[in-house]
């Protein structure tokens, strides 16, 4: 008879306990339905993320406060895309990249003309800039899947600001966004009226040295292209860097320039060589910072490069070496110099880091020849 009631009291415990991991499972499952509701409104019903884990991931890494630089500056908040571009290839040609809001709007021309990995710092200046971007970075994550494949996006701000993931009260900001498009047409609107490096917050310096090498981390063992966010690379080039023979071998340390253009902002960027020139003989496109600095790139030697005969594959047309005050684009092993964070907004903050790499490569620098067209930046 003990023996028996012993028995059933057990039998009701478990049961108490069955019910009790019973209630605890609907109610987690009715909590994780909720949570999804609630994110879904932002989108206005839209499922936001793909089941990949990139919203828990995302939430995880704006939770963790991020990481102050070297002087204590500034915020940095690692990988909030995270491109799952890792053992694709065992070497790429990684495009590495920095920009404010007005100009995040062109990533998506970036990610279709590079077709490979790319790594953007993201500089957030102020409370409400960093509220905007988080819920951008979101918006290209939820919507964006070359942006998500392709793309690591580092956010960085001032070391008094912290990040944190976008709420119900910031419906406004993903009102009619329901594809991809839409985000780069609401990121391109935000960028109306602004210039490049000019910020909405007073006394905030652009710290684009910052900004390049919290960007490179991403890069590895892979090479690299450091370029503004608003140049447009050589369609095909990474492919065809790939492609180079290996007389980049790695006993003649250097780097690989790729000259670099500027073209009329209503103008279509030229499809090869034979278009460039034409449009160069006419006065629509002229050599990178022509007017502004000419001598920072007169050492590419342009007047060569532009009399080459046009051919293919892409090969190493000639070498220079490095003279003062040369700031040339190339494609580099992530082993150069870093970028002096000290210089901020305009002036010698290229030419600091190229001047450091000099004393490393002994200063050969190689120009790359090839018949689709080179980096040409708009003009703004």
């Amino acid at each position: 008879m003990h023996c028996s009631c012993f028995q059933v009291l057990v039998a009701a415990l478990a049961l108490v306990a069955g019910l009790q991991l019973l209630y605890l499972a609907l109610l987690s499952g009715l909590h994780g339905q909720e949570q999804r509701s609630r994110y879904a409104e932002l989108f206005q019903g839209r499922r936001p993320l793909p089941s990949d884990g990139h919203k828990e991931r995302l939430k995880r890494v704006l939770a963790s406060g991020g990481a102050l630089d070297a002087s204590g500056q500034y915020r940095i908040y690692r990988d909030l895309l995270l491109g799952s571009w890792d053992g694709a290839r065992s070497q790429d040609v990684v495009l590495v990249t920095h920009t404010s809001l007005g100009n995040l709007h062109h990533a998506q021309r970036l990610a279709e003309r590079w077709q490979g990995p790319i790594s953007v710092a993201l500089f957030a200046p102020g409370s409400v800039e960093v509220r905007l971007a988080t819920a951008m970075v979101y918006a290209l994550a939820a919507l964006c899947a070359p942006i998500r494949q392709l793309v690591r996006l580092h956010l960085v701000c001032h070391a008094d600001q912290v990040a944190a993931f976008p709420e119900l009260q910031d419906h406004g900001e993903f009102a009619h966004l329901q594809a991809c498009v839409d985000v780069f047409a609401k990121l391109a609107r935000l960028a109306a009226g602004r210039r490049n490096y000019a910020m909405d917050v007073a006394n905030a310096s652009y710290p684009n040295n910052l900004l390049r090498n919290v960007a490179r981390e991403a890069v590895g063992g892979h090479w690299m292209l450091v370029v503004d966010m608003d140049m447009v690379p050589s369609e095909g080039l990474r492919e065809a860097f790939l492609a180079l023979p290996r007389a980049a071998d790695e006993e003649r340390p250097g780097v690989f320039v790729v000259p670099a253009f500027e073209i009329r902002h209503t103008r279509r960027i030229p499809g090869t060589k034979t278009e460039l020139l034409q449009l160069y003989q006419v006065g629509e496109i002229r050599p990178f910072y022509e007017e502004l600095c000419s001598r920072c790139q007169a050492p590419t030697n342009y007047s060569h490069w532009l009399n080459l005969p046009v051919s293919s594959p892409l090969r190493v047309a000639y070498e220079v070496e490095w003279q003062d005050p040369w700031e040339p684009f190339y494609i580099a092993a992530s082993s150069v110099p870093l970028y002096d964070e000290r210089f901020k907004q305009y002036g010698f903050n290229r030419i600091s880091q190229a001047r450091k790499g000099t004393t490393r490569s002994q200063g050969r620098v190689s120009s790359l020849a090839k018949s689709l067209r080179e980096g040409v930046k708009q003009e703004q």
